[in-house]
Order: structure tokens, then C-alpha cells, then sequence
């Protein structure tokens, strides 16, 4: 399970980053949607980078996987609020919440 665990971490990273960075566009019209400052999504986006690379770093060092993904959990439980808010369909809710499980299965993962 510890190898699931760590592809796990890294597809959350790695999913997280391209996000971020190759999808930008999609991510400011979220928050606009969602009714979201740009200083919101700049501090989302710089804590999701930062857990993201915890995440890869956790590989090697296991002591910041659980918070990591504790964290990161927190924000996809964040997205799926914003997103039944403003009632969106279940194909925009699919991502943050394979990521979702996908945290709670690395912070599981992470207790053992």
C-alpha cells in the first residue's frame, strides 16, 4: 500500500500543478464564479503549489504527508462547497473530489 500511497501523492501533485499553472485560465474563471477576490485565489493557489510540493517532498521525507494531505483534503472539501453552491453539475464536481479521496486515502495511508 505504501506504493499506492506515493503514486497517490505524486498524481495529487501533479494534478494540483498543472492545474495551476497550464489551466490558469479555467481556475480565474472559477473564482469569479464562485464570487472569490483575486487575493483569495492567489493565497489559495501559492498554499495548494506549496502543499503540492510537500506532497513529492513526503516521498523521501514522510513526516509532512499527513498534514500535507490533511490540508490539501481541507481545500478540495472547500471547492465542493463552492461548487454545490453556485450549483454546478456533477462533471465540475468530479475532479476536487477524486482529489478529495484521493487525500483522505494518503492521510490514511499516512497514520499506518
Amino acid at each position: 500500500m505504501e506504493d499506492l500511497s506515493m503514486l497517490a501523492q505524486i498524481a495529487v501533485a501533479i494534478s494540483v500543478a498543472f492545474v495551476w499553472t497550464f489551466r490558469f485560465h479555467n481556475v480565474i474563471a472559477e473564482f469569479k464564479a464562485f464570487g472569490l477576490s483575486d487575493l483569495t485565489r492567489s493565497l489559495v493557489g501559492v498554499s495548494k503549489i506549496a502543499l503540492a510540493t510537500l506532497l513529492v517532498t513526503g516521498i523521501c521525507f514522510h513526516g509532512v504527508v499527513m498534514p500535507a494531505a490533511i490540508l490539501m483534503g481541507l481545500f478540495m472539501v472547500a471547492a465542493q462547497g463552492f461548487h454545490f453552491k453556485i450549483k454546478n453539475t456533477l462533471i465540475k464536481h468530479l475532479p476536487s473530489l477524486i482529489l478529495l479521496v484521493l487525500c483522505a486515502f494518503i492521510a490514511f495511508e499516512a497514520m499506518n
